[in-house]
């Protein structure tokens, strides 16, 4: 009997700017089939986008997701990996990286708010 590993679902989030993908693919894919997913979403080709690793690494079209260490266990659905996006600009150069934090949410109103720790209301 031969033991071998099948290829995991491995969570991705791809982020430019102020616009997020998230999308899921095995380990095996290839960055290069990773930028075909964006190119469908995006419509821009994978010859004009580069793709960072969480340290702002430039990947590789020919490694894999498992390469680079994104796996089932560090990039789960509720915990993903963050990938980060450029494009090529019409000079030919790649834009900088850039990546905007995400907004927070309002602050809840007072008649929302608990009155005490468990969110029961206060005998008086």
């Amino acid at each position: 009997m031969h033991l071998y590993s099948l290829p995991s679902d491995v969570f991705l989030v791809i982020r430019r700017k102020k616009t997020t993908i998230f999308t899921d693919c095995k380990d095996s894919a290839t960055v290069l089939e990773l930028k075909k997913i964006v190119e469908g979403i995006t419509k821009i080709p994978p010859a004009d986008q580069r793709l960072y690793t969480t340290n702002s690494a430039i990947m590789e079209d020919s490694k894999t997701l498992q390469d680079y260490g994104f796996n089932a266990t560090t990039s789960k659905a509720q915990n993903p990996t963050s990938i980060g996006l450029t494009f090529k600009l019409s000079s030919g150069e790649f834009e900088d990286l850039e990546l905007c934090p995400y907004s927070t949410p309002p602050e809840l109103p007072d008649v929302m708010k608990s009155q005490d720790a468990n969110g029961q209301e206060q005998a008086s």
